[in-house]
């Protein structure tokens, strides 16, 4: 299992040690605070560099099993990196608003995710039979339903695991998983309740830079994962039957020429 290397350093020069003015914690990070200063709690990197390092092997080792990760944040700071590194290692994010029941309630949200891939397909196929003014609703209901679903469009079943980026926003989401048992890697501020997250990773969950250290580490974790990963039997399947395409065809050709050989033979002795 191998993870990216991280240090001390790094989390020092992205700003991971940089909480909330002291006013504004909560008391159930005391145990993550290192101290305060002009105000400010200063987490405790010692802690959050080997809980850093536990929640990239928790991923490691989804990743490496064929299991998919959601990534949610649908503060302003992280929604697009978020949905950056879920694009680019082929995963799942909502970034934009998370609806009830998006874990609990999967058949309604299916339906929701037909109804646009219906919309999509509508919007582009020729001789479509639609008025402009019916176009233009469409695109519209389209739009909306993109940008609540868009990042789980693909999705065909409960993820493996959810990262998240501040769980004051995105307590919905804690609470589904936990329902369902999913287990929850999320980045905790001075200000975050831990409450229900299986792997804490003490930070700051405002800063660009933090953010975007977080979402590089993961990306890496799971490019390299990826290479650990078992074929799917799906991909198995599609292999075999191209295998066996190629051997049915090699054979196909092998008597061919024994053929062609035969009746080259016949020829000659005609001739």
């Amino acid at each position: 299992m191998k993870i990216p290397n991280v240090t001390i350093q790094q989390l020092l020069e992205a700003g991971v040690h940089l909480g909330h003015k002291t006013l504004r914690w909560n008391p159930k990070m005391k145990k993550y605070i290192f101290g305060k200063r002009d105000s400010i709690h200063i987490i405790d990197l010692t802690q959050t560099l080997e809980l850093t390092k536990i929640a990239l092997e928790k991923i490691s080792n989804v990743i490496s099993n064929n299991g998919k990760i959601l990534f949610v944040s649908t503060k302003k700071q992280a929604s697009e990196a978020i949905a950056e590194v879920a694009k680019e290692t082929d995963q799942y994010f909502v970034n934009y608003r998370w609806l009830g029941g998006m874990l609990t309630n999967w058949g309604t949200i299916s339906n929701s995710i037909k109804k646009l891939k219906k919309l999509e397909i509508d919007l582009v196929a020729e001789n479509r039979g639609f008025t402009k003014k019916e176009l233009l609703k469409m695109s519209v209901k389209k739009d909306k339903l993109q940008r609540s679903l868009g990042g789980i469009a693909d999705m065909k079943k409960i993820p493996d695991l959810v990262f998240i980026i501040d769980t004051n926003y995105e307590s919905l989401a804690i609470q589904e998983s936990v329902k369902l048992g999913i287990p929850i890697i999320a980045i905790l501020d001075s200000n975050s309740n831990p409450d229900g997250i299986d792997f804490p990773i003490p930070g700051n969950d405002d800063a660009r830079r933090s953010i975007d250290l977080y979402c590089n580490l993961i990306k890496e974790t799971i490019v390299s994962a990826k290479k650990l990963a078992p074929i799917s039997d799906q991909k198995k399947t599609s292999e075999t039957k191209i295998d066996t395409e190629k051997r049915t065809k090699t054979v196909a050709e092998l008597d061919r020429d024994k053929l062609d050989k035969k009746f080259s033979k016949t020829k000659k002795k005609l001739n």
